[in-house]
């Protein structure tokens, strides 16, 4: 039989592949490493993160107030856990941030798979 390695989730984070579960307007937190990072001149200050972890990618709203608060980790965090409210318009899911942490220093463990007691 073939054994899939469980990974070290960060603590209170949502896989991307069940964003379908909560309702609109739940709040959620997810991690995920940072792919991209967006601020288009037409957004007025509004900053757009793709996230991935291992079931998937999650689009992040950042509006200017929270960029501000959270500049920090949203510019320099390569892993990060945000916690925001869901958002969908028909198959398209958005996450609209209201804290996001860097938990970079939890890259380490993403070398090791996490320990299954037996």
């Amino acid at each position: 039989m073939f054994h899939i390695p469980q990974w070290p989730r960060p603590p209170n984070a949502l896989p991307h592949n069940r964003l379908d579960e909560p309702p609109q307007g739940a709040l959620v937190t997810v991690a995920g490493l940072v792919l991209v990072r967006q601020r288009p001149g037409t957004a007025k200050g509004v900053i757009f993160l793709t996230l991935e972890d291992e079931t998937g990618i999650s689009n992040i709203i950042c509006w200017r107030k929270t960029y501000e608060r959270f500049r920090r980790a949203v510019i320099a965090g390569r892993l990060l856990r945000v916690t925001g409210r869901l958002q969908r318009d028909g198959q398209v899911v958005h996450i609209i941030a209201e804290k996001v942490e860097d938990i970079s220093q939890m890259l380490d463990q993403l070398a090791q798979p996490a320990q299954n007691p037996s």
